[in-house]
């Protein structure tokens, strides 16, 4: 009994609630802080202690229809097959320019600048050998273009008249037909610049994805008729 009254005795001398952490935390110093123990675990209750899964953000994009760019913010590049062809119908080689295909632009300048030129020095050549063939046709002594195409030295008593004309006669149609394709081939030229616009711009439409592939592959097959075997060819077209 006097063990228990002693230690009744002492209990009484502390306050109620000394021991408890509240108590603790007050005593004490006010540069000391209690801190837990780091985890980088975040638990979405603590007392059950379940860890908190990662959420993943999605972000979903709606446009219109008819809204002209695209997600990079520039228009993407759709040409029209329609403005292609006549723009190019309009002057040869705005199409290519329409279609952004600018390499080509050269070629065709090129081609256009090459047959006029082959067009022109052929109908120079043509219209030359025309008054000369004239002028050995006529009846006129005093007209000699003809003597032009030799050298000073030459003596027209020592020419075959015969000779001559055949000879004018076969340059002069040659010239001429040369002149002629040379026409054939610019309107030629021009049409196939409209054609090129027009295809080019419409295969910018299609889907020349990587994912596209052809698959070419020996293989045996067996002839109907005979029934015999034989050796082939299969492709595959993946798209």
């Amino acid at each position: 009994m006097k063990t228990f009254a002693i230690i009744m005795s002492l209990l009484l001398l502390f306050p109620f609630g000394y021991f408890s952490p509240e108590a603790k935390a007050q005593d004490m110093p006010d540069n000391e802080t209690l801190t837990a123990p780091s985890d980088s675990t975040q638990y979405l209750d603590l007392e059950i202690g379940i860890p908190a899964e990662p959420t993943d953000t999605i972000q979903t994009i709606v446009q219109a229809e008819d809204y002209p760019y695209g997600l990079d913010g520039k228009i993407p590049f759709n040409p029209s097959p329609e403005r292609a062809i006549w723009l190019s119908a309009l002057c040869p080689g705005l199409g290519q320019i329409y279609n952004r295909r600018y390499w080509k632009l050269p070629i065709v300048v090129g081609g256009f600048m090459g047959l006029a030129y082959a067009t022109s020095w052929n109908n120079n050549q043509y219209q030359d050998y025309v008054q000369a063939y004239r002028d050995i046709t006529d009846s006129d002594p005093d007209t000699k273009s003809y003597m032009d195409f030799f050298p000073p030295t030459t003596n027209e008593a020592d020419l075959d008249p015969t000779w001559l004309t055949a000879t004018f006669k076969s340059r002069k149609d040659y010239f001429r037909r040369n002149r002629d394709l040379c026409i054939i081939c610019v309107v030629a030229l021009y049409l196939v610049c409209m054609l090129d616009a027009y295809v080019d711009a419409s295969l910018a439409h299609f889907d020349i994805s990587p994912s596209l592939s052809l698959d070419l592959a020996p293989t045996m097959m067996i002839e109907r008729s005979t029934s015999k075997p034989s050796l082939g060819l299969t492709w595959a077209f993946n798209f």
